[in-house]
């Protein structure tokens, strides 16, 4: 018997990227993008309606940045685990994105 697909949801500003990256979710049976967010508020939203599986997130985002963004799933979809992707790459910003519970 298959497994149901873990809902998605993918949170990027950046259009091409949040579009390459569904892309790539969309080539895989176990995964289905359910939404899309560009800012941090919209996000906590989507999560909140959406009760994702999974959210792809980014850290560097317009009105709310995806630290507090995973903070705030976290408290609405508890369920959800959080990957985090970006460009970011200091330490402190690592330290605090995986202090979330995050990946």
């Amino acid at each position: 018997m298959a497994k149901s697909p873990i809902f998605t949801l993918v949170v990027d500003d950046y259009a091409p990227f949040r579009r390459f990256v569904i892309s790539a979710l969309g080539q895989r049976s176990d995964l289905q993008v359910v939404g899309e967010a560009a800012d941090g508020l919209e996000a906590v939203q989507k999560a909140a309606e959406l009760q994702p599986g999974l959210v792809v997130l980014d850290i560097g985002l317009p009105r709310l940045n995806g630290l507090e963004v995973a903070a705030r799933i976290r408290e609405r979809s508890p369920q959800s685990k959080i990957l985090f992707v970006s460009q970011e790459s200091s330490v402190e910003i690592v330290h605090s994105a995986l202090a979330t519970g995050a990946h």
